[in-house]
Formats: structure tokens, sequence, C-alpha cells
């Protein structure tokens, strides 16, 4: 008897903590993503040497039909798609403090040359989205500098290298889509 009952707390321990993995595996692949912040001078250093590197040939699944531009916010990059579903370019970006929801937009602006919330001198401004008065869009800093925001200062620019800037300001003309996912 004694061995039996050995036998079924095993059984009920080994059966309670795979419920535990499954469930904590469960919540963590549905937690949501956690908002950009400031990047370190090592993440900004990555993002621009990573602008060298080949990019993926596909935009992201779920990112629509027809021409469109296509934000990852995970991987802090974007793709420009033509007709058919060609990639005419794909590069990485520095965000801002400020993300756009995940969802469908159309360019609402263009500005060729301004100064971004941050001080500096941007070109090539492509504006799709806004969030609490903040406008979010792409741009190409005069300087090639990435941002280093101040995580306590709004800022909704997404900074890209200056010749992905002249490509997204041909592309991106006002109107065209822009999906953004997660």
């Amino acid at each position: 008897m004694a061995g039996n009952s050995s036998a079924i707390v095993a059984g009920l321990t080994a059966a309670a903590l795979l419920t535990v993995g499954v469930l904590g595996y469960q919540a963590s692949a549905n937690a949501p993503a956690a908002p950009h912040t400031a990047r370190t001078d090592t993440a900004r250093t990555a993002l621009r040497t990573d602008r060298g590197k080949d990019s993926p040939v596909t935009p992201p699944r779920g990112s629509g039909q027809g021409p469109r531009v296509v934000y990852h916010l995970g991987d802090d990059r974007v793709w420009l798609v033509e007709n058919g579903g060609k990639v005419r370019r794909a590069f990485a970006v520095s965000p801002g403090t400020v993300d756009p929801e995940p969802g469908t937009y159309r360019v609402t602006s263009r500005s060729k040359n301004i100064t971004g919330s941050d001080g500096v001198p941007v070109e090539h401004v492509v504006r799709f989205a806004s969030s609490d008065g903040t406008a979010i869009g792409f741009s190409a800093a005069i300087d090639g500098s990435a941002p280093a925001p101040d995580p306590e200062v709004p800022t909704g620019g997404i900074r890209e290298s200056r010749a992905d800037g002249e490509a997204m300001w041909k592309f991106a003309t006002v109107g065209r889509k822009v999906v953004v996912l997660r």
C-alpha cells in the first residue's frame, strides 16, 4: 500500500510541475512587449552597424498587401514594400521614446528639413501617427547621429541613416500605407 501512495504522489507532483511549466510558457508568450526606452551606446552602435548587413528579403507575416512601409517595433526594422510584395529596401532604425500602437496608418505629412524634438537637425521627415500630442515619424539626422533620447521627454522620431532616409522620402509619399507590427 505504501508503494502505491508513493507512486501516486510522484505522479501528481510530475503533473503539477508540467502544468506550472506550460502555464508559465503561455504567460510569457502572451505578455505584452515592454515599451521602448532610451538605447544604450552599445545598442545604438549595433543598430548602425546592422545597416550594412544583408536584410531579410521578405516583410514579416501579417503586414498586409500592396505598396507599404512596414515597421516592426520588436526588431526596430523597416521594410519598403512595392506591389507584388517585392522589398525595395529593408533597414534597422533607432526609435524615440514614444512608439506608435500596432496597426495600419497613412503618411500624413512630410518635411524636407526641420529640427527634431531632441534639438538635432533632421531631414526627410515622414510622419504617420501621433500619441498624446507627440508626432511619430521617420527621419534622418543630418549629422548621421542616432538618438540618445531622454526617457522622460516624449520623442516620436524614428531615426534612420541618411541613405535610408532618402529611400524612405522617395517611397513614402503622403497617403502611403504604414503598417506597424509588434
